[in-house]
């Protein structure tokens, strides 16, 4: 386990009870500011940009993961399903590009435009864009394509783009953590901002009737050499090692748990750039990784190495209510 800021200041958000309760005074002055932000932005003091297409925001109010990136994935391939011709933009979050916005597709690369954008546009095909600035990424996305649809990810904080629908997540195992605010608690902004959004979905079992549950499910592997499939239940009878540079590493080791397998893991920060040293490991056991972390591990992993792809599955009745709120826009 590598220990990091980042990973200390999870313990405190969802496991120590006592440190968090010292820097809530902390957490309320960024609960301040958030909201005197939010103020500004209403008020016309900073600038908002409306698109001539809906916008879709899928994002939440907690640091860290709590499954955005398959919800995205499974949103795209239902809007195209139902005719649309959906757009993608996000922040690139981890991208080093000298300039912005970049366009995304299966030609770009992660260091430059970041890992779960490639793994974004992999998975859907969509047109996509990235900046720090989405208005300046949606601005390229419809000049480069038709798109009538846009999922902004990871948005819900940026006031900056006007949105017609929000879809907040959260993880059900989890939730809020301590309740507060940055730097004291996991929030990013104070819970009542999710009695503004459209839809707020669960990564788990939900615990409140205006929310909608989501299941991850992956039952195979594949290989980052050959791409060769195989099952994950014919890893059940060798040793393996798993590791995940994710927002909420547990969550990938749990789900290779409950398949059935008992791996050695190995625990990353979210967005971590690897490095062959961090993937190899003198006993060659088959080493099993997220689908995100292995579009960083491409050109020098080996015939060891496996990534596993899930999907989300929201409750059903949730695809229903959304494509009617859409269609309204």
């Amino acid at each position: 386990m590598k220990k990091t800021l980042s990973r200390w200041l999870v313990d405190i958000w969802y496991k120590d009870p006592f440190i968090g309760v010292f820097l809530m005074p902390l957490g309320f002055l960024f609960s301040d500011f958030v909201k005197f932000r939010k103020f500004l932005y209403r008020i016309g003091v900073l600038k908002r940009f409306t698109l001539p297409v809906p916008v879709i925001v899928i994002g939440n109010i907690t640091v860290g993961g709590t499954g955005k990136t398959p919800l995205i994935i499974w949103l795209a391939k239902l809007l195209k399903s139902e005719g649309f011709k959906p757009g993608i933009i996000s922040r690139g979050y981890g991208g080093q590009a000298e300039s912005w916005p970049q366009w995304v597709d299966a030609n770009s690369n992660a260091e430059t435009v970041g890992d779960e954008a490639m793994l974004i546009a992999k998975q859907t095909g969509c047109a996509m864009a990235v900046s720090p600035q989405r208005a300046e990424a949606a601005q390229l996305l419809l000049e480069k394509s038709d798109c009538n649809v846009i999922l902004s990810d990871d948005g819900l904080q940026h006031y900056a783009l006007n949105r017609d629908i929000e879809i907040a997540v959260i993880d059900g195992e989890r939730r809020f953590g301590n309740g507060y605010c940055l730097p004291a608690g996991p929030l990013r902004e104070p819970r009542e901002r999710l009695q503004s959004v459209d839809f707020i979905v669960v990564n788990g079992e939900k615990s409140e009737d205006n929310e909608f549950s989501m299941q991850i499910t992956g039952n195979i592997a594949v290989n980052l050499v050959t791409e060769e499939q195989k099952p994950l239940q014919e890893f059940i009878a060798t040793g393996c090692h798993a590791l995940a540079g994710i927002g909420n590493p547990d969550r990938f080791f749990k789900l290779l748990e409950s398949a059935g397998l008992t791996c050695k893991t190995h625990s990353f920060p979210d967005h971590y750039k690897f490095q062959r040293s961090d993937i190899s490991f003198p006993d060659f056991w088959p080493v099993l990784m997220t689908e995100k972390d292995a579009v960083k591990c491409m050109t020098f992993a080996g015939e060891q190495h496996w990534y596993i792809p899930v999907q989300a599955v929201p409750e059903v009745g949730f695809a229903e209510q959304l494509l009617e709120q859409l269609r309204k826009k």
